[in-house]
């Protein structure tokens, strides 16, 4: 059921933990607009020792980005809110624009979150968005065989491994909101963006305002949260079978149990598998599911060698194995701290950079690795070729340094499918795979209680 009432602050924010303080995304418009006077309210009824602030970030795309920026700024001053505005400055790109906006906007709003040590950032999302978005990817993914962008937006998403984007007002109507502002005699901005046609949620919004707009709403809100369970519980089980049957005997070299090939729940092998061919190839998005399936079908008739999201899948007698492959890997570059090294690897430098550079392995330098734990060496060699390494004037250094001097490098993989942005219905299989690899433990959920399994696909 979508709450409607216009005072939602303490069913809206009730179920998220915000003692730590939280970071409200405001872009002047009426959602994130009355999210904003909402979650002030309802901080200063339970938590009025934490810390809120607004962000606006001015995307400097059109000519009254600034002046509604500074009506936001005004909004909070009369409110006595803290303020912040941040411009995505740079070159903009020619295609692609709102993709790279969003990501623009979510790397802005967790460098403010960072910045004053909260660990959460509230958007004004809506059911209408959320209708929006299961509508068009409906759309986008016909023909796929591939559901879980029909669950919609998360309640939650973690942004970059740190920060959590939590969006509460996911259960309610923009309409209510509106209703909301107007009687406490409120006013908001219209974006001209939210009407031009040229964009596809723009489009999708008008066909929701026809005839058959509530029936088609109704209907993507239902689907939205079946997919969101049904993404879960696929995610809970991969999430199994990855700790079961998967382990890492070498870095960048993953093994899994014949058996994992063999069992009766192929759609959740397949799901893993997918999750595990990203993570260990560094690609942002999960293998073509038809693929995959084809792929996995041979894994279970036999033996073969593939490639598969720029992941070799050896299969022998004593495991499958994968490993990144050796093309396409990053040439030699100079040596900074905190990079991502072919969306696999962090790279933490201590103060000594001048005149290193960071490069694979090589194989010839994977040669002289010694085998271990049973890994047929060849394996051993390919995996390690792909790794990451520190080096000077031809020389490689051992990351793990010597002595008692602190290490050149240190090396933490990323479970890259999920680095940028983990939507919390997906947080058992990210989980179950960031263990797997050694990569850094997940921060708390930004529930009360934190695992809030229902909390997931309760939108």
């Amino acid at each position: 059921m979508l709450d409607i009432e216009p005072d939602l602050s303490d069913r809206l924010f009730s179920d998220f933990d915000l003692s730590n303080g939280a970071v409200a995304a405001v872009s002047g418009g009426s959602d994130s607009t009355a999210l904003l006077l909402l979650l002030k309210h309802h901080l200063e009824r339970t938590l009025p020792a934490a810390k809120l602030l607004a962000v606006t970030i001015d995307h400097a795309l059109r000519p009254n980005s600034a002046a509604e920026a500074q009506a936001v700024a005004r909004l909070c001053a009369e409110h006595g809110i803290a303020h912040r505005t941040l411009v995505w400055s740079g070159r903009k790109p020619s295609s692609g624009l709102p993709a790279a906006a969003r990501e623009a906007r979510y790397r802005l709003l967790a460098e403010a979150a960072e910045a004053e040590g909260i660990r959460v950032v509230v958007t004004g999302h809506t059911a209408d968005d959320q209708a929006e978005t299961v509508l068009m990817r409906q759309v986008r993914d016909r023909g796929t065989h591939d559901d879980r962008g029909l669950a919609g937006m998360a309640p939650a998403t973690l942004y970059g491994w740190r920060t959590w984007i939590a969006r509460p007002l996911l259960g309610t109507r923009r309409a209510a909101l509106r209703e909301m502002l107007k009687r406490r005699g409120v006013g908001w901005t219209e974006d001209p963006t939210n009407v031009d046609q040229r964009f596809e949620r723009p489009r999708m919004r008008v066909s929701l305002a026809g005839s058959d707009g509530e029936a088609r709403f109704t209907q993507a809100i239902a689907k939205a949260g079946q997919a969101a369970a049904e993404r879960a519980e696929l995610g809970r089980r991969a999430a199994v079978l990855i700790g079961a049957f998967a382990s890492r005997p070498a870095s960048g070299l993953i093994r899994l149990d014949r058996a994992f090939a063999d069992g009766e729940d192929s759609e959740a092998a397949r799901y893993a598998l997918r999750i595990l061919l990203a993570t260990v190839g560094g690609v942002s998005f999960l293998a073509d599911e038809a693929r995959c399936r084809a792929l996995f079908e041979r894994l279970r008739s036999g033996m073969l060698c593939a490639t598969l999201s720029r992941t070799v899948v050896d299969a022998r007698r004593t495991g499958i194995f994968l490993h990144r492959e050796a093309r396409n890997l990053p040439t030699t570059i100079p040596a900074e701290d905190q990079i991502l090294w072919d969306g696999r690897r962090r790279i933490t430098l201590s103060d000594r950079p001048d005149g290193l550079v960071i490069a694979p392995v090589g194989a010839v330098a994977a040669r002289r690795s010694a085998p271990e734990g049973g890994v047929p060496a060849s394996l051993l060699r390919r995996a390690l070729a792909a790794e990451p390494a520190l080096w000077c004037d031809g020389e490689r250094l051992d990351s793990a340094g010597g002595g008692i001097a602190p290490p050149p490098m240190a090396i933490v993989p990323v479970a890259s499918p999920f680095a940028s942005f983990l939507p919390s219905f997906d947080l058992k299989p990210a989980a179950a795979v960031a263990k797997l690899i050694g990569a850094l433990p997940l921060p708390p959920l930004p529930f009360r209680g934190h695992d809030r399994d229902g909390a997931w696909a309760k939108a």
